[in-house]
């Protein structure tokens, strides 16, 4: 794509005959049926005599819908299974997408996809575009990008590493000035948490998929949360999980001291306060295994740059990038789900914090490769919820410290 298209340059257009739609519901099972389309659209379709029409329409605009990522559609990332078209009365179509299609739009900084449905008395045809996101930038983030410009090197060039290849450089200082003007918030939040009243404090912070967490921990072997520094975690973790008292003191945040000393100090004191235990980064496997043991909750900040024994060399947005491989080694010693977990602010200043369901664990026979494995699908996870806010991800971090290996010559 080039980045300096206009915002609805992807398009996708796509024929089916009716005959061969016709053919199709007749030879194929109705499991196989349902790996093309869902529930909802065969329901839709009805058992009327537009059905063949129907579906061959809402089949014709889920190609459409996979020919605007040429790429991921001939690498099998995603297909027609991922795209859903809800079509109801006179209502323009609407298309919802599974969290792969989601991670994908994400990645191309797309926001939705419209489409638009026809058919004649042979064939149904479609079209498929897509709308891109539009970066906000408060007048805030102008202001500190120009006359403030720390590590403003280190995050257009992280930017620039993630999104180059989706993203013009106009689009890109944007993105950048949209982070500057989400960390100038940060200050005016963590004043503001102590003087919230607990019904203010809820109002502040939406819970998501608590109860993906729930059954989790029901499990009793402990849970190992993967987080990164997503939107104001500190502070919506403080106000959301305070919602759920009977989870008061069972939160341990593995992670290394804030800089600077007295700021470590009083986020440290703050969490103690609030039920939260903190344990240091290093040293720390006797006490978490204990933890773990008692079914306590493991938080892990997994998106910072790992070196010497305790990273291991995994790709992060296809570059390698120093990882701690202590997460995989602890799931895979102990069985302890890995629940991913993110937050982000609303564009209204509230707090979303949403709970995924645990990823699969992955066995081989060689323990290195398992480890190496389950780390990539835990950084992988990281992708995922931070492209769903960019904006509100650290970017000043030297994530990417290490170098790509370079083509033999």
């Amino acid at each position: 794509m080039n980045p300096s298209a206009s915002p609805n340059s992807r398009c996708g257009l796509d024929v089916v005959e009716l005959a061969r739609m016709e053919r199709m519901l007749a030879e194929l099972e109705p499991g196989e049926l349902r790996r093309l389309f869902t529930e909802r659209e065969l329901e839709q379709a009805g058992d009327g005599p537009g059905r063949v029409a129907g579906l061959a329409a809402r089949f014709a605009a889920k190609e459409a819908c996979c020919k605007l990522f040429p790429r991921e559609t001939a690498l099998g990332g995603i297909g027609v299974a991922d795209f859903e078209v809800e079509q109801t009365g006179s209502a323009a179509p609407k298309v919802a997408v599974s969290a792969i299609a989601q991670a994908v739009l994400d990645r191309h900084f797309i926001a939705g996809i419209g489409v638009s449905l026809t058919h004649t008395k042979t064939a149904a045809c479609a079209i498929a575009w897509a709308d891109r996101k539009q970066t906000r930038v408060p007048w805030s983030g102008k202001a500190i990008y120009h006359l403030f410009p720390w590590r403003r090197s280190i995050v257009l060039g992280n930017l620039k590493r993630v999104f180059g290849d989706v993203l013009a450089e106009s689009e890109i200082r944007l993105l950048a000035q949209a982070y500057y003007a989400h960390l100038v918030q940060f200050p005016v939040e963590f004043i503001r948490l102590p003087l919230m009243s607990v019904k203010q404090r809820k109002a502040w912070v939406t819970v998501e998929n608590m109860e993906t967490a729930v059954r989790a921990h029901n499990q009793g072997k402990g849970i190992l949360l993967l987080t990164g520094h997503f939107g104001n975690w500190e502070a919506a973790t403080v106000a959301g999980i305070g919602q759920f008292p009977e989870y008061f003191n069972l939160f341990h945040f593995l992670r290394r001291p804030l800089k600077p000393r007295w700021f470590n100090e009083f986020v440290t004191r703050r969490f103690r306060r609030s039920g939260f235990g903190s344990l240091a980064s290093l040293g720390s496997l006797d006490a978490i295994l204990k933890l773990l043991s008692a079914g306590q909750i493991i938080v892990f900040v997994f998106d910072q740059h790992a070196g010497g024994r305790d990273g291991l060399p995994v790709e992060f947005f296809g570059h390698p990038a120093g990882t701690f491989k202590s997460l995989a080694i602890l799931a895979l010693t102990t069985g302890a789900p890995v629940i991913p977990a993110c937050s982000w602010r609303e564009p209204d200043g509230r707090h979303v914090i949403r709970f995924e369901d645990p990823l699969p664990l992955i066995e081989c026979a060689d323990v290195s490769e398992a480890i190496r494995q389950n780390t990539r699908a835990y950084n992988q996870a990281l992708e995922r919820m931070l492209l769903r806010h960019p904006e509100q991800w650290i970017w000043m971090h030297r994530r990417w410290k290490l170098r790509s290996p370079q083509p033999a010559t």
